[in-house]
This record gives structure tokens, sequence and C-alpha cells, in this order.
């Protein structure tokens, strides 16, 4: 059988709860409102589920007048885009650029479900980051698109001894077909009229350890740990593919995926 995309993620806020599409547009940032907002201290410094498990259960719903937020135990809030009047310095893994501030009721309720002083920033329309590879970012760690097999996940899940959701892994894009880490194997693909080129595999972190169902990071370590074992190189421990966009267009779920290279 040909291989398959099987399920499309955007994660509005940076370390968020996922958002499933079934269809969406690619452009050479990749998906319009993903990593778009990104919680940081008042210093710009980005915070992350690694530090705040239960982040992975803010749900944000964006749309081009703003961004609702909910979270548990918290009122829900909508925010408007024109707040974020004000340049604020920003910081990703020691990556520093200019994004934008200013919508104080947000900070002020990230700041009571987090416990800590936060502040909200949002990557502006106009994105002044670039990655590695001189492609304009907005607050994703390194590169616009991550891409993940199916049968990757199975392979992990079989190892551990439990089924692992594929959010732990923070996908944009899932496949099917072919064997476990297929992907590694790959170069470019064509997606509907939409292609893209392969960069790097993702190093992951202890995030990985944290339940997206329920905020909490795993007793044991897993997957990490066991990813460890076997998927550890001098670059780190590596699940998934970086991708960029070479040709936008839209793809939907359902589409064949078709190896150029």
């Amino acid at each position: 059988m040909p291989t398959q995309l099987t399920g499309l993620y955007r994660y509005p806020i940076k370390s968020g709860q996922g958002q499933r599409l079934q269809q969406t547009e690619l452009l050479s940032s990749g998906m319009p409102f993903d990593r778009t907002w990104m919680i940081a201290r008042p210093n710009g410094r980005l915070v992350t589920g690694r530090e705040f498990p239960k982040l992975v259960l803010l749900s944000a719903t964006p749309d081009h007048d703003g961004l609702t937020l909910n979270a548990p135990g918290m009122p829900a809030l909508f925010i408007a885009t024109s707040l974020f009047s004000q340049p604020h310095p920003a910081s990703v893994w020691k990556n520093d650029f200019t994004a934008h501030h200013g919508a104080s009721d947000a900070d002020a309720w990230l700041s009571a479900y987090l416990e800590e002083q936060v502040i909200l920033l949002w990557s502006g329309f106009e994105l002044n980051r670039r990655s590695t590879t001189n492609v304009p970012i907005a607050f994703v760690d390194g590169h616009p698109l991550l891409l993940i097999s199916e049968a990757s996940l199975g392979d992990i899940s079989e190892r551990v001894g439990r089924s692992l959701s594929m959010q732990r892994f923070r996908p944009n894009l899932i496949v099917d077909g072919g064997s476990a880490f297929v992907e590694d194997s790959w170069k470019k693909i064509r997606i509907g009229e939409a292609i893209f080129n392969f960069v790097k595999p993702c190093e992951r972190c202890a995030f990985t350890t944290v339940n997206p169902k329920t905020g909490e990071k795993s007793h044991d370590q897993e997957p990490l740990r066991t990813l460890a074992q076997y998927r550890k190189t001098a670059a780190g421990v590596l699940f998934g593919q970086n991708i960029n966009v070479e040709k936008s267009g839209i793809i939907s779920e359902g589409m064949t995926v078709e190896v150029l290279e």
C-alpha cells in the first residue's frame, strides 16, 4: 500500500496542546498558527513543558483576530492580536530575536495557571527569525515542520511495553506505511502539490516523558530511556525528521506521500 498522510497537527502555543487538522496550507515558514505564540520569562527566555508539564493541557484556539485560551481550573480568555504592540526580546535555545508583547491579561492568566511569573509573546505576521537553512520561522525549536511515521511510534511503544501517544513527540505530519524509521532514509517527498526537503533528525529531550493526557511526567523516564538505548548518536537521541517546505501547497489528511528521493 502507498504511504499516506494520516495526521496533521499544529501547536498554537509552544509546549501547549496540539490541534488536529483535516487540511492546512503549507508555507515556507510551515503551518499557519503553529508555535505562533510562546510563553516566556519576563526577560523573553522561553519556558517549556519540561519545566511546566501541565502546559500540555493548555488549549489555544487561534484566528486572525487573536487567541482563546483554556486550561483546567481557569476561565476562558480571548486575547486580541492587536494588543501585542510592543517589541520584546525573545530567546529560543540561545537564538535571540525580537517578538511582540503587550497582552497583560494573558500574562496574568498564564502566571496564575503556572504559579510563576511569565509573559505571552507573539511572533507577529512578519517573521524576523530565521532557521539555520535561512527559512523564516516563528517559535519552533529550529525548523518549520516535524514528520514521524506511525511505524516508528509502534516500534518504541512495543519496546517500552505500552501504547504511547504520538502527541508525546509533537509532530506536525504523521504518515503510515513502510517499516519503522523509514523516514530516516527520505530526502524529499511530495504530498499533493507541496514538496518537502528533509533537513535533519530531531533530537529528543525529557519533554517526551510528559503524558499529554495528564500533564504529568512518567515515573520511569519513558519513552526517553528506551529511545536512548537504540536511537542515541553523537547528535543526541533521535526520533522524527525536521523538514522544510520547498514548494507551498494545501495538504489534507489521507493524501498519498510520494517519496522523490
